[in-house]
């Protein structure tokens, strides 16, 4: 592709192997983004009626959805990344009666779209807390190269047979979600470190300390980035109204405001702004004091952030690929937007002779805490 930048594509059932050469050549442009829950792909072929792609490989099956995994890896600096790991979902030809201009797309979803195929409601889970079932649905995914990290919700929730069995809702991508969504946790597979490998993390959105390199605007020979725009909004920060019922007589309702402000994320904003907004919680007086303790720090952990932005850049410029769910810093673009953000999503654009990336950031508020940030 371009020097120190080499793209390397691995296609087939089950263990996919490198394309073939022909293949490599007919691509025109890759595209992967990477977000918070989910991450998805699309890789864009020119094909001719004389092409290996039209004539052998797509009646051979070569890309059929869902039977057929893709492995995408960036090579940077000498650096391998493995930017997804999933599977064909859909594909669209479009032929063209002008020369060059035909077109073979494939669109897919990372491996967790293997987790949404098979609805499985009502299979019971006798006795076992919340991590336990996201233990035994993943255990089925493992000759995928999927190794599960689930982290148990805090206090934990343990059913007592005698008065309720658990019962899975849907499948298990929806339900292990589901579970996720109560506890304040996320769940998302994240690819790597080697292709053919990949992580199914179930826990709270703890971020990652170590910054990667700054983003630089408006810096003259250090700027690496190509835009980059910041947005303040105002009715982002709320105080939640936790219902439960008082645990003498039952019969009293007892309101618990929960702040806006996580617990398990540093800030990295000094003047964080005041939460207007006031909200009750639906259906929350009906729960046990272990579920009520969950659900409150599932608010605490999914906090939302006031500060947002958006930009892209130039991956041989900036010198590497910036990950997302990882924290990076910001310089130049003033006090008050200046200082390290969480790099919420990513997408990867790559042509020949180009690679570059789309990024959203967020963080919880103005002026960094951090005195410097580091290059």
């Amino acid at each position: 592709m371009l020097q120190g930048i080499h793209l390397t594509l691995l296609i087939g059932p089950a263990v996919p192997a490198p394309a073939p050469q022909a293949v490599m050549d007919a691509v025109t442009s890759v595209q992967v983004t990477s977000s918070k829950d989910t991450s998805g792909f699309q890789l864009v072929f020119a094909i001719s009626k004389n092409s290996l792609l039209l004539t052998t490989l797509l009646p051979a099956g070569y890309f059929d959805p869902i039977s057929t995994r893709v492995i995408v890896v960036a090579t940077v600096g000498g650096m391998p990344q493995v930017l997804m790991d999933g599977v064909v979902t859909r594909q669209e030809l479009a032929p063209s009666s002008e020369p060059g201009q035909s077109t073979l797309t494939i669109t897919g979803e990372d491996l967790s779209a293997l987790m949404d195929l098979i609805d499985l409601t009502g299979v019971p889970f006798p006795a076992m807390t919340e991590v336990a079932r996201v233990y035994l649905m993943l255990a089925k995914y493992a000759a995928f190269g999927i190794v599960p990290a689930a982290l148990p919700p805090i206090p934990p929730d343990i059913p007592i047979p005698t008065d309720e069995i658990p019962t899975q809702r849907g499948t298990d991508r929806a339900y292990i979600r589901q579970l996720a969504g109560e506890a304040g946790y996320v769940f998302y597979v994240e690819p790597g470190p080697l292709p053919g490998q990949s992580v199914a993390y179930f826990g709270p959105d703890v971020r990652v300390p170590v910054p990667q390199p700054a983003l630089n605007i408006n810096m003259d020979a250090q700027t690496n980035v190509e835009s980059l725009s910041f947005s303040f909004d105002g009715l982002q920060k709320k105080i939640v109204l936790y219902s439960i019922m008082d645990p003498v007589t039952h019969k009293v309702v007892i309101p618990i405001p929960v702040p806006n402000l996580s617990v398990l994320r540093p800030p990295l904003g000094v003047k964080v702004p005041i939460p207007w907004r006031l909200e009750q919680q639906e259906g929350a007086a009906k729960n046990n004091p272990a579920k009520a303790a969950q659900e409150i720090l599932g608010i605490l952990f999914n906090a939302s952030d006031a500060i947002t932005a958006s930009g892209s850049l130039d991956v041989l410029r900036y010198g590497r690929v910036l990950r997302s769910r990882m924290l990076v810093g910001v310089r130049g673009a003033g006090a008050s937007y200046d200082g390290l953000y969480y790099v919420n999503s990513v997408t990867h654009n790559i042509k020949r002779g180009e690679y570059k990336q789309s990024f959203q950031l967020s963080r919880d508020g103005q002026i960094s805490l951090t005195p410097k940030v580091p290059a």
